[in-house]
């Protein structure tokens, strides 16, 4: 006979102040059911430690590490889930139960502009899952969380390496910034923001030649030192114009791209007639 749950409160706090722990699986179980998940949670976690190793305490704890899930409390859906998974290794559970604690750990990663020590977490938790189970009915979408995850660290890294781009005027502070998207492409070679990231370098190259302020000023080594390197930064110019046009010859940049090629060819100029 199937069990009903009463719809007054009262039956609920009864059934939550007894000492009988068999009314509160099973109504812990119905109002699961029900979605109710919040209060089944209430009843699971009076009852979880009286269940160790009854026959019952594979299905409790599924029932109970889910509620979490279902209540987004992902902390510690994450961890309950684990819990199950290494203490039933062989329950017809274990595949998902292991999917969704991992995806818990997703869930906590927060947006890019914030630390992504969780992010990492999350990645490394979805790719033990995708190791241990190379079969998953879960596959398809663990990978592609795992590719949103890493997209997130990769936007991360850009927006940082961007900001250098913004901010810097003098000489260190453009070779830092191109320092800085260099590393973003060797750390991310397959990046979607490869082309954003050349486009930044080529800018503070271009930067770096025409709008430094060393050539503007008198430092040790005199004139013609000064000279020599403006002429060396408008080359590495011109060769980061090049390399970008010949990757990507329908560039969105590609306009900016020619403006800058061509005061950088009309700079070198100077340079050609003076020789």
């Amino acid at each position: 006979m199937a069990f009903t749950i009463l719809s007054s409160c009262s039956e609920y706090q009864k059934v939550l102040k007894a000492e009988d722990i068999a009314p509160k699986f099973k109504m812990g179980e119905a109002l699961y059911n029900e979605g109710k998940f919040e209060k089944a949670n209430r009843l699971f976690a009076q009852i979880v430690p009286n269940y160790r190793g009854k026959p019952q305490a594979e299905k409790l704890m599924y029932l109970y590490s889910n509620s979490f899930y279902k209540m987004k409390d992902y902390y510690v859906a994450g961890y309950q889930f684990e819990r199950f998974a290494s203490s039933y290794p062989s329950s017809e559970k274990v595949e998902e139960a292991s999917f969704l604690s991992a995806k818990s750990y997703y869930m906590l990663s927060p947006v890019y502009t914030k630390d992504q020590t969780e992010t990492t977490e999350a990645i490394e938790k979805l790719q033990n899952f995708i190791n241990l189970f190379p079969e998953s009915q879960y596959l398809e979408e663990a990978n592609k969380l795992v590719k949103e995850l890493e997209f997130k660290l990769e936007k991360k890294a850009f927006e940082i390496a961007k900001q250098y781009n913004k901010i810097a005027y003098r000489s260190d502070e453009l070779i830092a910034a191109i320092k800085s998207f260099e590393n973003f492409i060797f750390e991310f070679p397959g990046s979607t923001l490869r082309e954003d990231a050349m486009f930044y370098i080529l800018d503070s190259a271009y930067k770096l030649a025409v709008n430094s302020v060393e050539y503007k000023q008198t430092i040790e080594g005199g004139a013609r030192q000064v000279e020599h390197l403006r002429k060396n930064r408008l080359e590495k110019g011109k060769e980061y114009c090049s390399v970008f046009k010949k990757s990507f010859v329908n560039s969105k940049y590609m306009e900016e791209v020619n403006r800058m090629a061509e005061e950088i060819d009309k700079e070198l100029q100077h340079y050609h007639t003076e020789s």
